[in-house]
């Protein structure tokens, strides 16, 4: 698939480097270009734009930028850009706080969240959380020897889901689908939950494992 990611920084490279080397094209949206530099000299394939062009030459649009400024990329990009595509979102609403006992701050409570305000914005798109619970280091083929990690999605439309679970399989991931968007306000805070060893404990290499 043609890939456009959102970002310049740490998941967006990441993810953009998995999918070049899962076989699909991909492009880098960014403001500064240079930001991206060595990524572009390390994945030749690769390609860097605006937001804009970046959106409108995908077929999957992954957002992959702090919270804070996920409304305003997904503006920069431009909502007709984004019409009909599914857009994999990997954003958190992490507040510009430091953590008490490894605890983030986040911008939204648990009656809302960040996606659902991206979905409500930009209703023409089909927004699927993902990504957003594990560390940029093991998005892409993580292994570990108890297997796959569980990745939780949710999003709206169906054959949205469907197709980010293709992608996870793929990145060697196991889908556990947790319904519409309003199942985001649980899955943005495992966030929260992952990073707590990692502030506590200087441990960022775990994952979360559905067991059934």
């Amino acid at each position: 698939m043609n890939i456009g990611i959102i970002g310049s920084g740490v998941v967006a490279q990441t993810l953009g480097t998995g999918f070049l080397k899962h076989g699909h094209e991909v492009m880098l949206g960014t403001r500064e270009a240079a930001k991206l530099a060595d990524w572009s000299t390390a994945n030749p394939k690769g390609r860097v734009g605006s937001f804009a062009v970046t959106a409108q030459a995908a077929e999957v649009v992954v957002l992959a930028v702090k919270g804070g400024v996920a409304a305003a990329a997904l503006r920069g990009a431009g909502a007709a850009n984004l019409t009909g595509k599914v857009v994999i979102d990997a954003t958190n609403p992490i507040a510009e706080a430091a953590p008490v006992d490894g605890v983030l701050k986040f911008t939204t409570d648990l009656n809302e969240s960040l996606m659902e305000q991206l979905q409500r914005e930009f209703a023409e798109a089909n927004f699927v959380k993902a990504f957003n619970s594990v560390g940029a280091a093991r998005m892409v083929d993580p292994q570990y020897k108890e297997g796959r990690p569980t990745m939780f999605i949710c999003g709206n439309d169906d054959a949205a889901k469907r197709t980010v679970g293709q992608i996870l399989d793929q990145f060697g991931w196991e889908t556990a689908d947790m319904g519409k968007a309003a199942a985001a306000r649980a899955i943005e805070p495992l966030c929260m939950l992952w990073c707590i060893p990692g502030f506590r404990e200087n441990q960022w290499t775990h994952a979360f494992k559905l067991l059934k």
